[in-house]
């Protein structure tokens, strides 16, 4: 029996330094290969979030080589495992909407008139995001805004690849719309809203919807520091920003792929940009060039990238990247010029704040009213922060 528990003791104590190795190993990688720019504000705040987010992933790893569960139903597991409690000033309940999970936010305080009223589709990078990970912030929307609003539950990759989270958002807001008197819901007042991937989602929502004549015309749609574009990973903040929490420019080529495929393949050829053929990207340089970016946002750093042209069995792969559904940012200017007035906002230490600059010029070029937010001292992700007591950022608020 003793030598049982030495062997269980023994066992035990080499995983636990093992895995204060991988994780020491994490960190370490973490300060090499990030960068917290003097411009952001609290920034040892941001790398302590960092590095839990770094943590967080060793541990589902090392759980997903031992069989117990993947890494994303882990990490997944961890961001939705604080359930909050009823709120006073909010009717909460969970709904299927066409199939598609719900939760709907309606305020209790009695209404003189129809309320406004909010599709919100949770960022995550297609992969990660749910209705608890996005729920403090739905309640202060509902709260703030006096607004009914709806957060959609999509399907995630790599399980559901696309257009399986662009179908769900848009099947669930067709049924809103369809249904706004029983939610005592204003037809003329009704906004899609999202951030990061859920910011590419409503802007995805909102080109579909801007020629039904069957339903209420969307009075507005509301991107948060949104990705619009897969067809140039080397455009000014994506070389800026590459290393800077809580996006990474390879994670966002990474996430778009998982979305995309379900996998990563063609990763390496995604950010040295030989995913695209050279004919192809002239069609939309247009559009997707640096040279729509303002100068002032060059400053810091920016070298323009080599043109490079791709193969067919690369371009096999990743040629839907060339559909507006996925990338809306590609649009037709005839779709462009349909959609409602429009509020962007961007961050400046973001990989996706050219995405955010390309597609505030293209609504601008076509008539389109635009309030945009620029945070000077934003990173990506910085509005997760109000579900945070201790990690919040005046900005993200």
């Amino acid at each position: 029996m003793a030598v049982v528990l030495t062997v269980l003791v023994l066992f035990l104590a080499g995983f636990l330094a093992g895995f204060i190795l991988l994780v020491i190993g994490a960190i370490n990688f973490d300060f090499s290969n990030s960068e917290i720019p003097p411009g952001v504000n609290q920034p040892a705040k941001l790398r302590i979030i960092h590095i839990i987010l770094i943590c967080t992933a060793v541990v589902g790893r090392i759980l997903e080589n031992i069989g117990i569960c993947t890494q994303v139903g882990f990490v997944r597991y961890m961001q939705g495992r604080k359930p909050l409690g009823a709120d006073p000033k909010l009717f909460i309940k969970d709904l299927w909407f066409e199939k598609v999970p719900v939760r709907i936010y309606q305020p209790k305080a009695p209404s003189a008139s129809q309320r406004r009223g909010v599709m919100f589709f949770h960022g995550g990078g297609w992969v990660f995001g749910s209705l608890e990970t996005h729920e403090k912030l739905c309640r202060f929307i509902a709260r703030e805004s006096e607004s009914v609003v709806v957060s959609v539950g999509y399907r995630l990759a790599p399980e559901h690849k696309y257009p399986a989270a662009y179908e769900d958002c848009l099947n669930a807001t067709q049924h809103f719309l369809q249904h706004l008197q029983h939610y005592g819901v204003d037809p003329a007042r009704v906004t899609v809203c999202g951030d990061s991937a859920g910011g590419n989602l409503a802007a995805a929502v909102s080109q579909t919807l801007a020629g039904s004549s069957d339903l209420p015309r969307l009075r507005a749609q509301i991107l948060i520091y949104p990705g619009l574009q897969a067809l140039d990973f080397n455009l000014p903040s994506y070389h800026q920003n590459r290393g800077v929490p809580l996006l990474f420019r390879e994670r966002a080529a990474f996430y778009m792929l998982q979305y995309l495929n379900g996998n990563a393949t063609k990763l390496e050829e995604v950010l040295e940009g030989s995913h695209i053929p050279v004919d192809i990207k002239f069609n939309y340089r247009k559009w997707v060039s640096p040279d729509n970016i303002p100068e002032k946002f060059k400053v810091r750093g920016y070298k323009p990238h080599v043109l490079l042209d791709c193969t067919t069995e690369v371009f096999e792969t990743v040629k839907r990247f060339c559909e507006p559904n996925l990338c809306p940012l590609l649009a037709h200017d005839t779709i462009i010029q349909q959609l409602p007035e429009s509020f962007i906002l961007t961050c400046e230490y973001d990989v996706l704040r050219d995405d955010g600059l390309l597609y505030k010029k293209r609504l601008e070029d076509n008539g389109v009213r635009v309030t945009w937010c620029h945070l000077e001292d934003g990173f990506h992700g910085i509005i997760n922060s109000l579900n945070s007591d201790w990690f919040s950022f005046p900005a993200g608020k």
